[in-house]
């Protein structure tokens, strides 16, 4: 999967892209990201991609014109068209059933908001889809592009080392991840689970799926009754 990511900040995507899972990911050809710096593309010698609104009030917004250049070039350079992406608070919510639905694309190009946001004609002509990271509003796009780059790229083939890594995590299957316990078996007087001790494979796999069950009643109902409500 290859993602380019149009952003004012560069070098902030690379700091955390290029550590860790996704960082080895990217070096052994996995994924393929790709921070754009969008005052490349600016029409003026101060590289300047924002203005005043119109109508007045407090704040600048990224022009139109920059934007679609940098995505036009994206576009040429890539011999195809992206699936194009803002971050925005007012965007669909990102859940792990639409990181699924996402993760089947070749590649994504991903919109970094910054100060009031992007001129209305830009989104209506090129952007195919607004997501969110959740009901709340950050000083810029980067953040919620990393969030959502981080958790697509570890769908993608070569990422994890096998795919129950994430087919048994949180929300994957519509469920909270069961607790997990490491060495000592017994940590400050605190004893880990009979059960998981057993070697019994079969009981271990239903007392995972209880406490499931369990964690997700009494952290996240909301999530049960969605499942309930999509199954009738």
């Amino acid at each position: 999967m290859r993602i380019d990511i149009i952003t004012l900040f560069p070098e902030m995507i690379e700091a955390v892209m290029s550590k860790s899972i996704i960082g080895r990911a990217r070096k052994k050809g996995a994924v393929d990201i790709r921070a754009v710096q969008l005052r490349d593309f600016a029409f003026d010698k101060h590289r300047r991609v924002d203005d005043t609104t119109y109508g007045g009030g407090m704040g600048m917004l990224l022009m139109a014109e920059p934007i679609a250049l940098c995505f036009e070039h994206i576009c040429e350079e890539a011999g195809r068209r992206p699936r194009f992406i803002y971050m925005s608070p007012k965007g669909r919510v990102l859940t792990q059933q639409r990181l699924k639905e996402l993760s089947e694309e070749e590649h994504i190009c991903i919109l970094c908001g910054h100060y009031e946001g992007v001129d209305q004609r830009l989104i209506d002509e090129y952007i195919d889809e607004e997501i969110s990271i959740g009901d709340y509003v950050l000083t810029g796009g980067e953040l919620p592009a990393m969030v959502f780059t981080d958790a697509l790229c570890r769908l993608s083939d070569g990422v994890l080392s096998d795919d129950e890594c994430f087919e048994l995590e949180s929300h994957y299957n519509g469920l909270l991840e069961y607790p997990q316990y490491t060495k000592p078996a017994v940590w400050r007087g605190k004893e880990v689970p009979e059960v998981l001790l057993s070697g019994h494979h079969k009981n271990i796999e239903q007392w995972r799926h209880e406490q499931s069950l369990k964690e997700t009643m009494e952290k996240r109902p909301d999530m049960l009754r969605s499942s309930e409500a999509e199954q009738d």
